[in-house]
């Protein structure tokens, strides 16, 4: 019976490797998430003044004050700069791959293992119905 426990250890193990990789894939979801977000929404800054000033989305502007705020006197290019949103996404691309790696490896170990049981199943089986056979021509 230590196949058995070996087996139930293998596919816990296999279980956990594979939530690891769920959990970094939702972690790199997040991380996209939150790049569109800095691309997408529009914000506001507090200028120099004490005033309040809205300032258009990053990736939607072609001329607008996030492209072109320095020039016009006031900062709303320097609040949301790129480089943080391609840090972000430069960040989520390894744990992406991390995660995917340890999903397909603990779901492949699962399939396996299972698969592996089916045939002992069915190995049990042949063997009942061999023995079966030969005592009925006996």
């Amino acid at each position: 019976m230590r196949s058995r426990e070996y087996d139930l250890e293998f596919r816990a193990r296999s279980t956990r490797i594979r939530d690891a990789g769920t959990g970094l894939l939702i972690l790199a979801g997040l991380l996209w998430g939150w790049c569109a977000i800095l691309l997408t929404t529009e914000y506001s800054i507090e200028t120099r003044t004490g005033f309040e000033r809205e300032c258009s989305a990053r990736l939607f502007t072609d001329g607008g004050t996030a492209n072109e705020g320095v020039q016009a006197g006031d900062y709303c290019a320097n609040e949301r700069d790129w480089p943080e949103a391609l840090a972000v996404l430069g960040l989520s691309v390894p744990v992406a791959l991390v995660g995917t790696a340890l999903f397909t490896t603990g779901s492949v170990s699962l399939r396996l293992s299972g698969h592996a049981q089916a045939m002992r199943e069915l190995d049990r089986l042949a063997e009942k119905y061999k023995r079966e056979s030969q005592q009925s021509e006996e």
